[in-house]
C-alpha cells in the first residue's frame, strides 16, 4: 500500500540546523521542505498544506511569528524554535498563535512530541 507521507515544513536560516530537522523528521516518517527564510517560504508555489510548521522564530527578514501571523486561515499547526529564550520571544510566538516553543538545542525527542501535541494526527513515535 502506498502511503501519502504528512509534510513538515521547516523555516530556519541555520543551515546545518536546517539539514539536522531534517534527518531527523525524514528518519521519523514525514516529508520534509526546509526553507532559509520566510520569503522563500511564502514564495514556494503549488505545495500541498503542510501538517504543521517548524518555523525559526528570528529569521532574517519577517519572522518566524510575523510569518505565521500573515498566514491565511486555517493555519497549520506550528512549532516555534529559537536561541533566544526571553519574555519578548515568548511574547511574541504567543501573540502569533504559537502554542510550542523549543529552546535550541534540544532533543529529538522534544520536536517530535511537540509536532504530536499540536498536530495529534502526526503519528510520531
Amino acid at each position: 500500500m502506498n502511503q501519502i507521507r504528512q509534510l513538515i515544513v521547516v523555516v530556519e536560516d541555520d543551515a546545518g540546523m536546517g539539514r539536522a530537522l531534517q534527518r531527523l523528521l525524514t528518519v521519523s516518517g514525514f516529508d520534509i521542505l526546509v526553507f532559509d527564510s520566510a520569503e522563500a517560504y511564502v514564495g514556494a508555489s503549488r505545495m500541498r498544506v503542510p501538517h504543521c510548521l517548524v518555523l525559526d522564530v528570528q529569521l532574517p527578514g519577517v519572522s518566524g511569528p510575523r510569518l505565521y501571523e500573515q498566514l491565511r486561515y486555517p493555519r497549520p499547526p506550528v512549532v516555534f524554535i529559537t536561541s533566544h529564550d526571553d519574555p519578548a520571544t515568548r511574547n511574541a510566538v504567543a501573540s502569533a498563535g504559537g502554542q510550542e516553543l523549543l529552546i535550541k538545542p534540544f532533543v529529538a525527542r522534544d520536536l517530535l512530541d511537540a509536532i504530536s501535541r499540536v498536530a495529534p494526527d502526526s503519528g510520531t513515535r
